[in-house]
């Protein structure tokens, strides 16, 4: 993909990808057309070069929404609930391309997210930056996606909370979902990525798995802090 904002690139022919049931992680520095590159894939920002596609079929034309009917979830990294609507309503609002009965859903969603039923019928604005988390994920999850983007999903919450929503990712994968994120926290996504893409200045610096990245003498000088 190439392409950016106005006339100005951001993304270099930049590749990523990730297959079902599977964890891809995009870490980089600052500035590095992370979120850019996620945006891209999501339909956010127009291509000059390059496609999108899901399970084989070409998307790079659709909007947003279209591609949220075919299966793409996207959890933007701030302003992603609805902070005056209860928990429960959040995740309703989740299921709104949805014509069938989705109460299955909902008790999935609150199974993998305990402390959502627990609050369910508390404002989302009342949480903690964890559990909004939690219901901004789980909303997405109510569309019964194929593949689940996160933008930064551990901004902001403390280390014990960044290791229980890793947990709970996990889980996500293992029921068959594709799991894409951007993440600040490179060390950290990098032991719980299948797939991993170092970007720097909108370009593929590497991409290897997780374990590979990490054990990378290059890769841990200068992204991982030695």
């Amino acid at each position: 993909m190439s392409g950016g904002y106005g006339g100005a690139d951001i993304l270099h022919e930049c590749s990523i990808g990730v297959e079902q049931g599977q964890i891809a992680v995009v870490v980089g520095p600052n500035g590095a057309g992370k979120s850019t590159a996620m945006k891209a894939v999501f339909g956010m920002l127009g291509l000059r070069e390059g496609r999108v596609s899901l399970e084989g079929q070409d998307i790079t034309a659709l909007k947003p929404e279209e591609r949220v009917q075919l299966g793409m979830g996207f959890v933007p990294q701030s302003a992603n609930v609805f902070t005056s609507m209860t928990v429960e309503e959040n995740l309703e609002m989740g299921a709104f391309i949805r014509q069938d009965d989705f109460s299955e859903t909902m008790e999935q969603v609150y199974a993998l997210f305990p402390v959502l039923k627990e609050k369910r019928f508390q404002n989302a604005g009342e949480l903690s930056g964890g559990q909004r988390q939690q219901v901004a994920v789980g909303r997405a999850l109510m569309t019964q996606p194929k593949v689940l983007m996160l933008d930064e999903p551990t901004a902001g919450v403390s280390p014990i909370v960044m290791d229980e929503l890793f947990d709970r990712i996990i889980e996500v994968a293992r029921t068959g979902i594709a799991i894409m994120m951007v993440e600040q926290n490179a060390r950290q996504a990098l032991e719980i990525a299948d797939q991993g893409y170092v970007l720097v200045q909108g370009r593929n610096r590497y991409t290897d798995t997780g374990v590979a990245l990490l054990a990378n003498p290059e890769v841990r000088k200068a992204f991982l802090g030695g």
